[in-house]
């Protein structure tokens, strides 16, 4: 009985952790630029960058933890600093990523072949890296004004919408987790609905009006990038769960919060170029 209260009040701390954790990531970058203008925001995305990378290797302990700590902060500064180099006048430009992504992920091969023998798991390790690699460069998506938000109306930000879902599920999850969505999970179908009713209040919200169009197209956004917030946190409970273990908390509560928005991002940028 002991253990068990232990472990749901563990969880349950987690998940309080995470969705203050999350909801403070999001207003670093939201309001970045009306403190410091683009070098703020930059500076807020590659520190969230550099905490989810920390998260996952204190969360799963891959091999060659050392290396792919190198590896995913290099891509995630090159990300970022070619994110910030576009002109804005030609629009979204993901597709540069790819010259980050691409030799990034030959370098995580190489780092294998680097590694002193008996190489321990290096499918885990190859897909550590690959993971992390592929985050960062979603997370310098946050970068560009039509995905995190303009500088000048911070608080219709679709990043906020996210936030808000990934929060609320985490703050429901901890007080009533269940029904569970699957044996061994943390996460319950009570907090993927109040992901969906937290996105579409605050799309709502932020559409400021009650024009029928702009009423549609607060609930259609809200919907989408709820649903999108809700499974990319579950998703993230469910890896922690897989790899995490107790005295590796704040790994998980750091991988929790902040590996949805990379997952989100590029929702944002899909709904941003729509």
């Amino acid at each position: 009985m002991t253990t068990a209260l232990e472990t749901s009040a563990t969880t349950r701390g987690r998940h309080l952790a995470a969705a203050v954790l999350v909801a403070l990531a999001a207003a670093a970058v939201v309001w970045a630029p009306e403190m410091g203008g683009d070098a703020a925001r930059l500076g807020a995305v590659l520190l969230v960058q550099v905490a989810l990378v920390a998260g996952w290797l204190l969360a799963a302990g891959p091999a060659g933890a050392r290396g792919a700590a190198v590896l995913a902060g290099a891509a995630a500064v090159a990300a970022d600093l070619l994110t910030s180099a576009a002109d804005p006048a030609d629009g979204p430009a993901p597709g540069v990523l790819l010259v980050v992504a691409g030799p990034a992920l030959i370098a995580a091969v190489v780092h294998q072949m680097l590694r002193r023998p008996p190489r321990a798991d290096v499918v885990g390790s190859l897909g550590s890296v690959a993971l992390l690699v592929a985050a960062g460069c979603a997370l310098s998506l946050l970068l560009l004004p039509d995905v995190a938000g303009d500088d000048g109306s911070p608080l219709t930000s679709p990043l906020l919408v996210v936030a808000a879902a990934l929060a609320a599920g985490h703050l429901v999850d901890a007080l009533l987790p269940r029904p569970l969505v699957a044996d061994g999970a943390s996460r319950g179908v009570p907090g993927l609905l109040a992901a969906l009713a937290a996105g579409v209040a605050v799309a709502l919200a932020e559409s400021g009006t009650a024009d029928t169009v702009d009423v549609l197209s607060g609930v259609t956004t809200g919907l989408v990038l709820g649903l999108v917030a809700a499974l990319a946190g579950t998703a993230a409970s469910f890896a922690v769960a897989d790899a995490g273990a107790p005295h590796r908390a704040a790994g998980g509560v750091l991988v929790e919060a902040l590996l949805p928005l990379a997952v989100c991002a590029p929702a944002l940028l899909a709904l941003a170029v729509v």
